[in-house]
């Protein structure tokens, strides 16, 4: 179960390397994602997440404008915190989605995911 960015470009060069060795990869994300993609090369499992794809977006690029605004110090910690903290929160609700979707959680348990 990747999370999407920088932890699942990491991770992709780990999954191909798997399939090529003979294994069977199978890999949880939410239906709503900016890198995690359907590939030939593993199983892929989607759930229902608690964000729009142009919520997503729309995150982002305020992330990244907050992180490159100029002004003082304490002033862009604070709205970076916020980014990071709702960021959190995000990956803490799709948590839960994931939990609740009980026919991905049944093909999981019987696949001894």
């Amino acid at each position: 179960v990747a999370g999407d960015g920088s932890h699942w470009l990491s991770m992709r060069e780990v999954v191909d390397m798997l399939r090529q060795k003979g294994h069977e990869v199978i890999v949880v994300a939410p239906e709503i994602s900016m890198h995690i993609n359907p590939s030939k090369t593993f199983v892929m499992k989607m759930y229902s997440g608690p964000i729009t794809q142009e919520e997503m977006e729309d995150d982002f690029k305020a992330f990244i404008h907050a992180s490159l605004e100029e002004g003082y110090f304490l002033e862009r910690f604070l709205k970076l915190y916020q980014h990071m903290k709702r960021l959190g929160n995000l990956a803490v609700s799709s948590c839960g989605h994931l939990l609740q979707d009980k026919e991905l959680i049944r093909y999981l348990e019987e696949s001894k995911f």
